[in-house]
């Protein structure tokens, strides 16, 4: 055997082949009527055995179970979505390596040098980094820290949107009162309290009860 040439006639292969099992064919073949699959159910349904990633047989699987994580870096946040801003940020250390003494700052400018990708989205500058150059410094908004180093510098910011006012959430207008109400209370809520009170408006007491 071992020196017989290899040739079609003596071909075989390397191991017997078994045919497939037929099923669903009568009830004489030994896999009729229900083919092998018992009775009603799920894993007698076409398609059974391919289930989805986190499938849990039907009931409330586990990732809807869970508490939804709110944020603006959520996916569960809509419509921002995941890590999605709708501002581009430069910082003023980009501001301080790429421009000169003097120069304008424009999203034009920004753009040309590679520094946002697009002028349709705001242009926010942040204040990551130094800043020791004069520079007029125009963009959509700004935060507290780039706008004092610009100025600091000697530079002017043009904010080409308004700021938006800083609101106070009901959680923290309530720990807020309840420090009022146990005197504990900040200069600022001094003032407040003292802006809202009658005497501040020249009425007294007496005069707002009657």
């Amino acid at each position: 055997m071992a020196d017989r040439k290899l040739s079609l006639s003596n071909l075989s292969p390397a191991q017997p082949r078994q045919d497939r099992k037929r099923i669903g064919r009568g009830l004489g073949s030994g896999k009729g009527r229900y083919s092998g699959r018992g009775l009603k159910g799920q894993k007698s349904r076409a398609g059974s055995h391919k289930m989805r990633a986190g499938f849990e047989g039907g009931q409330m699987p586990m990732y809807m179970r869970l508490p939804k994580q709110r944020g603006s870096t959520s996916k569960d946040a809509m419509p921002v979505g995941p890590f999605r801003t709708f501002t581009q940020g430069v910082n003023v250390r980009d501001l301080e390596t790429r421009f000169e003494v003097g120069a304008d700052v424009t999203p034009e400018a920004l753009k040309k040098l590679g520094l946002i990708r697009n002028l349709r989205i705001d242009v926010k500058i942040l204040g990551h980094g130094d800043l020791s150059k004069k520079l007029t410094v125009t963009a959509h908004r700004f935060s507290a820290t780039a706008r004092e180093k610009i100025e600091s510098a000697g530079g002017t910011v043009v904010a080409l949107r308004e700021e938006p006012v800083p609101t106070r959430s009901r959680k923290r207008r309530k720990i807020a009162a309840k420090k009022r109400a146990a005197g504990i209370s900040t200069v600022a809520t001094e003032e407040t309290e003292e802006s809202e009170s009658p005497e501040a408006e020249g009425e007294s007491p007496d005069q707002e009860n009657t």
